[in-house]
């Protein structure tokens, strides 16, 4: 399976497992994500989970060989991306969370890296854009100016420098961004279950986002950039493993 779930007591335990692709996303992937939270959501008797992607890489996003199929019922793109968490999800990042991998870790309640991490959004190297929340959440999660200069540069932000930014939550030496992760998951898992999903929701309720519209924009986006005769030049030279020849067309 591509993803395993497991339980360490109140707190439920999602692991990506594509790691022979750097858990980049097929459809296979998209709906075993989707199904495992739909379960996690399910379970009164689970609190809190934490997703991770081991401890080499996070995610490397939609795999371009095989596309990450369609958003799902509940979870949206990923299973994830376009989900109202009902219940906390926090992020354990080692390594690469780059393009659809960051944008996964934006979609969860918080995120913790070890000093190993870092985020990306190469989509613009391969004429594509940030499809799944990233062009509205990063720059909600970060200043205006970093999140537009990790959007249309490509450029890495290294898990210290999100720390500082406030992205990270908490910054863990390598390997154990998922014992910090569970150890906080645990901490949510103690307080009271129907305090902490109404906090949670009326945190979302008050942030002055409009995520059908956002969303309507990004699908603007995406369409556009999608159709260029860069996207279909970005993509075949990422395979080839070459550099690409940008028509602007």
């Amino acid at each position: 399976m591509p993803v395993r779930v497991e339980r360490t007591g109140a707190v439920q335990v999602i692991t990506l497992d594509r790691l022979e692709r750097r858990n980049a996303f097929d459809g296979g992937m998209t709906e075993a994500l989707d199904a495992a939270l739909n379960g996690f959501e399910d379970d009164d008797s689970a609190l809190a989970a934490v997703l991770t992607g081991g401890q080499d890489f996070f995610s490397a996003g939609t795999d371009l060989r095989a596309w990450a199929g369609a958003p799902t019922e509940r979870g949206g793109p990923y299973g994830i991306a376009g989900r109202e968490l009902v219940k906390p999800v926090i992020a354990a990042v080692e390594g690469a969370a780059a393009g659809g991998g960051f944008e996964i870790a934006l979609a969860t309640s918080m995120i913790v890296a070890s000093e190993t991490a870092h985020f990306s959004f190469p989509e613009v190297g391969l004429g594509l854009i940030a499809e799944c929340g990233g062009l509205f959440r990063a720059p909600r999660a970060l200043p205006l100016n970093i999140a537009r200069e990790l959007l249309i540069t490509g450029e890495r932000l290294p898990a210290r420098r999100a720390y500082e930014l406030g992205l990270v939550n908490r910054l863990t030496e390598p390997g154990r961004a998922l014992p910090e992760a569970l150890s906080l998951a645990q901490r949510i898992a103690e307080q009271a279950p129907i305090a902490v999903r109404e906090t949670l929701r009326a945190v979302e309720a008050a942030h002055p986002a409009d995520d059908d519209t956002d969303w309507a924009r990004t699908t603007f986006a995406k369409d556009r950039a999608r159709a260029s005769a860069d996207a279909t030049e970005g993509v075949a030279a990422f395979l080839d493993k070459r550099s690409p020849r940008w028509s602007g067309a």
